[in-house]
């Protein structure tokens, strides 16, 4: 079967970043990891070169590129998290030497970008007046409290 692999470019921290993200997420786990066989601008003979991961669930793939390439607002990783304790969990994890944002957004310690939300969000955000409700509290908010979205849904 034929599928998207999202891989993500790291100078050179691949394994690094995806055992980082595996301690993190829930049903994570590194598969296999390559290393070069030929020399290249980044990675040498013998120096690793992919990681081939899952990531909650999710077939990943981290390459050392051997530059530099920033991750920027375009691309970002979103994870529903089930419940409170799940998303205050996650946060914290990838927060660990990042940068917190608006709306459950976050950059991690490697540049990448994150939307830690309600498993349900997409869920709510189907509905216009749960979405508006929803909104209007989250854009209030840098971490999600999911409470506050559910008392902001049971008002209508």
């Amino acid at each position: 079967m034929s599928r998207i692999t999202p891989c993500l470019w790291f100078k050179d921290q691949a394994e690094e970043a995806a055992r980082f993200y595996c301690s993190i997420l829930p049903d994570s786990w590194i598969d296999r990891i390559h290393y070069a066989t030929v020399d290249s601008p980044g990675p040498k003979v013998g120096d690793l070169l992919l990681v081939e991961f899952t990531l909650a669930g999710q077939k990943m793939q981290a390459i050392n590129g051997g530059i530099h390439a920033e991750y920027n607002l375009s691309v970002s990783m979103s994870f529903g998290a089930k419940d409170q304790a799940e998303l205050d969990r996650v946060w914290e994890g990838l927060l660990a030497g990042g940068k917190a944002q608006q709306c459950g957004w976050l950059a991690d310690r490697y540049g990448l970008h994150w939307q830690i939300v309600p498993a349900n969000m997409t869920d709510i955000m189907a509905d216009p007046a749960k979405a508006k409700a929803a909104t209007t509290e989250v854009f209030k908010m840098v971490k999600i409290d999911i409470a506050t979205i559910e008392r902001a849904i049971a008002k209508l």
